[in-house]
């Protein structure tokens, strides 16, 4: 007779999780692509394994789209916290470049695989990580897996490289001024006149800071209508692209696409960047707008002009009074006074301003009107920031910002007033908080 089965063995259920991944989107939007290829292949051999205890979990651990040489996974975080929780007791993919591509990657997945006792099998390559063949099996294949990784992306970097060296486009977000049609760089005429300005304007005044204030007022943007700053200036400023080159790490070639900017303009525009910002500013102080001009006036009321002249070499500049203009000297008994040294009075009454309690508060109800988001703490803060920034400033910004501050300037044999500008000094405070205002250059 035969010996009935001895149904008091009982075969403890593993309960077996399928992990798909496939790294590009390609084909992912078909009816059945590789993902379900490799979910049917996992399920078809643990319906083989049904006798040893096997049981698909019914969740989905799929990634598509995803490199193997990342664990940065929804779908294998998902899978490495259920085995955590002791849900999963054994892990099934078609290969095992399916799980990672990456040995170090890989080292990490089998420590939590063994901290859980979970056992991790290959249906196509017939190994388990319970045996040390197993082992050894996968840390080769593995090598040999992440070895070919390698050597792919190092063909890749070199088929970059001889491409730049060629001066082609390789890709990316074409520079401002340009467009990409058919893989090539292309000049884009319409923005290209913005970036000629801006080389030409920043050759006239030398600042970043400044040009960027008068690209916002002329509106003009990032192809993405980002506000351009200094530093997005600066990079356009140094982008060798604009004449003609094409760059690969540090190294310039010849490009295939059209320069927008001549080399002269180029090597001009340089030279002033080689600079300090202290330099920069003390370069181009003399052609700068006098700070007080329109703003001065003596006791009988006159305006006083701008004027200056050069000796030896050095040049001098001073403030003169009208009436002495259209009557001579001793009409007025203010004639004429030294720029430098009235200029440097109202700095220091400025400066001297910003530290008044009663100014910050002033000022800080001022801004109130057009902002609630700004406390009298702001205010002080923003305004006491102006002392020690004055000094890196450009000429001409320092104009504009006394312009802003200062309603009138009056002089006499004794005595300097200030007046000041209530709203300049809200709206100043408004600008250092938003950072409109920073480094000279």
């Amino acid at each position: 007779m035969t010996k009935p089965p001895d149904k008091s063995k009982v075969v403890p259920k593993l309960r077996c999780a399928v992990y798909t991944r496939k790294s590009s989107e390609e084909g992912l939007e078909q009816e059945f692509n590789s993902l379900h290829a490799q979910r049917e292949a996992c399920e078809a051999y643990i319906a083989s394994q049904r006798s040893e205890g096997w049981v698909l979990v019914r969740d989905q651990y799929d990634d598509g789209g995803i490199s193997g040489g990342t664990l940065e996974r929804p779908g294998l975080k998902r899978l490495l916290e259920d085995i955590e929780d002791g849900l999963v007791d054994v892990v099934v993919v078609y290969k095992i470049d399916r799980l990672s591509r990456s040995l170090a990657d890989f080292a990490k997945l089998v420590e939590v695989f063994d901290r859980n006792g979970v056992t991790f099998v290959s249906v196509t390559q017939s190994f388990n990580t319970t045996t040390s063949m197993g082992r050894l099996t996968l840390n080769i294949l593995l090598s040999f897996a992440q070895f070919e990784r390698e050597v792919t992306a190092e063909r890749i970097r070199d088929k970059v490289a001889a491409s730049r060296k060629k001066g082609m486009w390789m890709g990316g977000v074409p520079p401002y001024g340009y467009r990409v049609e058919n893989r090539k760089l292309l000049v884009d005429e319409e923005t290209a006149v913005h970036v000629r300005w801006i080389f030409d304007r920043f050759l006239e005044i030398g600042s970043c800071t400044e040009l960027a204030r008068e690209v916002g007022t002329r509106g003009i943007r990032t192809p993405r209508g980002n506000r351009i700053d200094k530093k997005y200036i600066y990079r356009m400023l140094s982008n060798r692209v604009y004449i003609g080159e094409a760059v690969h790490k540090g190294d310039s070639y010849p490009g295939e696409h059209d320069a927008i900017i001549d080399r002269e303009t180029w090597d001009k525009v340089h030279t002033i960047l080689q600079e300090s910002p202290r330099k920069r500013a003390a370069r181009t102080r003399a052609d700068t707008p006098a700070l007080l001009k329109g703003l001065l006036f003596g006791p009988d009321g006159a305006a006083f002009s701008p004027t200056h002249t050069r000796k030896g070499g050095r040049l001098y500049r001073y403030y003169v009074s009208q009436t002495v203009l259209k009557h001579g000297a001793g009409a007025c008994p203010v004639g004429r006074v030294p720029a430098g040294e009235i200029e440097a009075a109202v700095i220091d009454q400025l400066r001297a301003v910003f530290r008044q309690p009663e100014i910050v508060a002033g000022t800080w109800k001022a801004a109130r009107v057009h902002t609630d988001d700004i406390t009298e703490a702001d205010a002080r803060a923003a305004l006491q920031q102006l002392d020690p920034l004055w000094d890196e400033l450009f000429p001409a910004e320092q104009a504009r910002i006394v312009a802003l501050l200062v309603e009138r300037v009056d002089i006499d044999t004794e005595e300097l007033n200030v007046r000041l500008r209530v709203d300049g000094l809200s709206g100043l405070a408004r600008e250092m908080l938003a950072g409109n205002i920073g480094e000279a250059a």
